[in-house]
């Protein structure tokens, strides 16, 4: 009975070891909540007070001092005492803790020790957050959730896009409705053009106009032409797209004052206009300026009429989404006046740490340096705000141009026409020649 019982036990053994495979495999989470949590669990709590104390995180508390006759006699020090940790909460693919600070700590010293936690819990990644003061929040990821981020679903809205998933597992959403402006940064080939046409596909089947202004000639947005109610190619007909879309505001806010409401949303249907989305493409060129008075006067008209856009645009049906590859005050004193108005961030992998900085110094300077651990092999994945003003890495779905091209030829039918602008670009075709 022996051998009949041992090759029983290996067969289940090796039954239990398929199964898990093919669990882990195809239902990750099952696998995490039942098999991984726990072990995980255990090594955060049982290897907590070490890291602490290796970290710098643990404090002593003074010596016993008693007076013995004329002398002070000082006791040994007790040991180091550990921050308080709460017991891990397991998420869909990762755990919390929450860990009560000591006097005169700061969130700061965890940032710098969450190297220390990934290899300690052997986890993928660790964030540190903190919702209130002398709370910090240590978010383990159990595997990259950004690797293979599926298709994340979300309700459908007006002006409100699906771009991917957020590393927390949710939607990633781009709400113009709610986040009115967008800046998007990133290098060359690190997601920022694939995220412009996956913002496109979205927008394309709504009763929306896309504006394109792209100066390299009309390169990236010119593939999708077909669903632009305009597209300018260079810097002299962004002047002539940008100042036609301020006198159209100016005429809805005449519209909104006649009617006594504060937004064109208020108004009634049959009166309310267009909402229109102007997508930006490499806002460097619009600034940059060769040295001469004509290309220094053009640089100072995009800068103030792109400015009056953001500033008076979002309750008037008018969104401005503004991408580059570098966006710096170098380029000029409007390029920060702009970035204050734009609401949302977007920050993919970028080559200096001035333009993470320009992105999002001023929301979060966490998001800062996660936004520059982003490698050159992870296309598409990004630092972004949230409404509340949070950040999340997130990645974006992957879009295929001739997909994203088909999609605009799909829905070109639902083009609006924006008259002032052709107007626009008409006496500027007719001034060229």
């Amino acid at each position: 009975m022996g051998p009949v019982l041992l090759a029983f036990a290996l067969a289940v053994l090796a039954g239990v070891l398929v199964v898990g495979d093919l669990v882990r495999r195809h239902r990750p989470a099952w696998h995490w909540y039942v098999v991984d949590y726990p072990v995980t669990a255990c090594r955060v709590v049982f290897t907590w007070r070490r890291v602490a104390v290796l970290n710098d995180l643990a404090v002593s508390r003074l010596p016993a001092r008693t007076l013995v006759g004329h002398l002070l006699v000082k006791g040994d020090p007790v040991r180091p005492v550990a921050p308080g940790l709460s017991f891990p909460r397991a998420t869909r693919m990762g755990l919390t803790v929450a860990v009560r600070l000591h006097a005169g700590q700061t969130p700061a010293s965890y940032l710098k020790a969450a190297d220390a936690f990934v290899h300690a819990w052997k986890v993928h990644a660790v964030r540190v957050t903190s919702p209130e003061r002398g709370l910090v929040v240590l978010t383990a990821m159990a595997t990259d959730p950004l690797q293979r981020p599926g298709l994340a679903t979300a309700p459908a809205e007006l002006l409100s896009a699906l771009i991917g998933a957020l590393e927390t597992g949710g939607a990633w959403v781009m709400n113009l409705r709610l986040v009115p402006h967008w800046l998007i940064a990133g290098a060359t080939r690190s997601g920022k053009s694939t995220l412009l046409a996956r913002l496109i596909t979205q927008l394309a089947p709504q009763p929306v106009a896309l504006v394109g202004i792209d100066c390299k000639g009309g390169m990236e947005l010119g593939l999708f032409a077909d669903r632009l109610s305009a597209l300018a190619t260079c810097r002299r007909e962004a002047v002539a797209v940008l100042a036609a879309l301020v006198v159209d505001m100016q005429d809805r806010m005449s519209a909104c004052r006649v009617a006594g409401v504060r937004s064109i949303w208020e108004l009634p249907d049959k009166l309310r206009p267009v909402p229109v989305v102007v997508l930006v493409d490499e806002i460097a060129e619009l600034y940059l300026s060769d040295g001469t008075r004509e290309s220094k006067a053009e640089a100072e008209q995009c800068s103030t009429l792109l400015l009056r856009l953001a500033q008076l645009g979002a309750a008037l049906g008018l969104h401005l989404v503004v991408a580059g590859q570098r966006v710096g005050s170098d380029l000029g004193p409007g390029v920060t006046a702009l970035r204050a108005q734009l609401g949302g961030r977007i920050c993919h992998r970028v080559n200096d740490p001035g333009t993470a900085e320009m992105t999002l110094g001023d929301l979060n300077k966490d998001a800062v340096a996660v936004a520059q651990t982003i490698t050159a092999e992870e296309r598409g994945v990004a630092v972004c705000t949230g409404p509340d003003g949070d950040w999340s890495r997130a990645r974006s779905h992957l879009t295929p141009t001739d997909e994203a091209v088909a999609t605009s030829r799909k829905h070109s039918a639902m083009t609006p026409e924006l008259p002032a602008i052709d107007r626009a670009l008409a006496v500027l075709e007719g001034d060229t020649k």
